[in-house]
């Protein structure tokens, strides 16, 4: 932030003058509408509002509160150093309680009420409950969240990777030496859009290599009960789970596991859908030793990587955590910034004009481009193993971003997309229910 220590408060002394509810109720996870995330805005200030749409109540409070978090810290590092185009940015953030038929009216309210930007969701089942709302109101949306591709929108920007870039990369690690020459993977998610749509590309890589599927199960939403599904697991003779369970539904996993002596040396889980966060919720003795594919770990040693996570510390407290997608998120705000401010206007489609040269930015897991073609972001891709002190020893990085493909050949032939050159161009109708 900008200034000196006398000219400026930190949250804590702002909480402790009574000054600062909204990030008060942030620490609280409180379901509560954020006025504003900036400290000190004049009276009179011009404002701009922004939306965020993120569950902070109900079994996907513990991965997305965390979203919340980084861009309160995001817009208000921001307004501390002048805000966008002189305006001070005033975020709102209802709570959609992790209930899929509530993102559409949070959606509309934070439109109704005059945000230029929405950066929000976690499942594909709330992105897409959404995204109608946001293509006829013509506003952006911004995701940072992993999810499955086979979707492009003119007004959703994608921060989050696709299965080019985390798990078809996880897959080949794991048929790879230092993986443990695995071939035998047994694909285990939750009952939503992403599990079933990332499992059907999965298995469409497999067969092209020495792998195979050996089982396939899904189970609901907060649901904790996998007994049964780990007995599925034992009985196939998997030497891997690819897991894409989301949400508090991990403790339930985790701990089937260990109660059944799942050695992860033996049958690791490579997780898409776990990091830092989520960890904290998880016993260290039962997660230890089993890997998470992501684009970034907080325990990446970079000199910029440690002073964002010394930063977001400060400001929300030493026991918190940074992970994937919370650098994902963090940079999409300040792309959506910078386009801003290369547009000189706030409106969509002069910030979509200023998408077309590629805009780039060095973000705390190292550089990231958003491809304006696909309104991707090209990603590292990362693997870590869990640490028993709740963090990952980073066991394998690609060399270099790499781009991302929303409609991989081999599962949607025939698709793909290009917004500078009219958008998607269609291929034949996939089944993907008809493959499960």
């Amino acid at each position: 932030m900008s200034g000196t220590p006398a000219d400026r408060l930190s949250r804590r002394e702002a909480l402790r003058q009574g000054s600062a509810a909204t990030l008060a109720a942030a620490r609280a996870l409180a379901p509560a509408l954020f006025a504003g995330c900036s400290l000190g805005i004049p009276p009179r200030a011009k404002t701009v509002k922004v939306g965020l749409l993120h569950s902070q109540t109900g079994t996907m409070a513990m991965s997305a509160t965390s979203l919340r978090d980084i861009e309160l810290h995001a817009f208000e590092q921001i307004n501390a150093a002048g805000g966008i185009l002189g305006r001070q940015v005033v975020s709102r953030a209802p709570d959609p309680r992790s209930k899929t038929d509530f993102f559409p009216r949070r959606a509309r309210q934070l439109l109704d009420d005059g945000s230029v930007a929405v950066f929000g969701c976690w499942t594909s089942s709330a992105r897409k409950a959404v995204l109608p709302i946001f293509e006829e109101a013509k506003k952006l949306l911004f995701y940072s969240v992993q999810y499955e591709g086979n979707e492009s929108s003119p007004y959703v920007v994608y921060g989050g990777m696709v299965p080019n870039q985390q798990i078809l990369p996880a897959l080949d690690w794991l048929a790879s030496v230092a993986g443990g020459l695995r071939k035998k993977i047994f694909l285990l998610g939750s009952d939503l859009v992403f599990p079933r749509t990332a499992n059907y590309i999965a298995k469409k890589y497999l067969a092209t290599k020495e792998m195979r599927p050996v089982g396939e199960a899904y189970v609901p939403l907060g649901d904790r009960d996998f007994s049964g599904v780990v007995k599925e697991i034992l009985a196939s003779g998997a030497d891997c789970v690819l897991s894409t369970v989301n949400g508090d539904s991990n403790i339930g996993l985790f701990a089937a596991l260990a109660k059944a002596e799942v050695e992860p040396a033996k049958i690791p889980v490579m997780t898409t859908s776990i990091a830092e966060d989520e960890l904290r919720f998880l016993m260290p003795e039962q997660v230890a030793g089993h890997y998470a594919a992501a684009c970034y770990f907080q325990s990446l040693d970079t000199p910029a990587n440690q002073m964002w996570v010394d930063g977001f510390r400060k400001e929300f407290g030493y026991d918190r955590v940074t992970g994937d997608p919370m650098e994902p998120d963090w940079c999409l705000v300040h792309l959506w910034k910078k386009a801003v401010e290369k547009a000189g206007s706030f409106e969509t489609e002069a910030v979509r004009q200023a998408f077309r040269d590629g805009l780039e930015l060095a973000g705390p897991g190292g550089p990231v481009r958003l491809d304006p073609a696909t309104q991707h972001t090209s990603k590292f891709f990362r693997l870590g193993r869990i640490r028993e002190d709740q963090q990952f020893d980073i066991v394998h990085a690609s060399p270099e971003p790499i781009v991302a493909d929303p409609y991989p050949a081999l599962a949607f032939p025939g698709w793909s997309v290009d917004w500078t050159k009219g958008g998607i161009t269609r291929g034949a109708e996939v089944d993907i229910d008809g493959d499960v």
